[in-house]
C-alpha cells in the first residue's frame, strides 16, 4: 500500500456572523487550524451589509497560501 501526500498551497475560505467580534474570532480560529498544515493568511476581503429588519451582517473570504520555505 502506497500513501502520497499532496501539500494544500492554496485554500480559500468564507465566514460570515451576526456581529465584527463573532466574524473576528471565526477566522482566528480557522488561522490557527490552516497553521498546522503550513497555510499562511495570504488576503482578507470583508462586507458588511444591512438586513430588511436593521441587523448588520459581516462576511468575509480569507485566502491562505502556504508557507514559503
Amino acid at each position: 500500500m502506497n500513501f502520497q501526500f499532496d501539500l494544500i498551497e492554496d485554500k480559500v475560505e468564507f465566514f460570515d456572523a451576526g456581529d465584527l467580534r463573532t466574524l473576528e474570532r471565526k477566522i482566528n480560529n480557522q488561522i490557527e487550524i490552516n497553521k498546522t498544515i503550513l497555510l499562511t493568511v495570504h488576503s482578507v476581503s470583508h462586507q458588511m451589509h444591512i438586513e430588511e429588519t436593521g441587523k448588520p451582517y459581516f462576511t468575509a473570504v480569507v485566502h491562505f497560501k502556504a508557507k514559503k520555505s
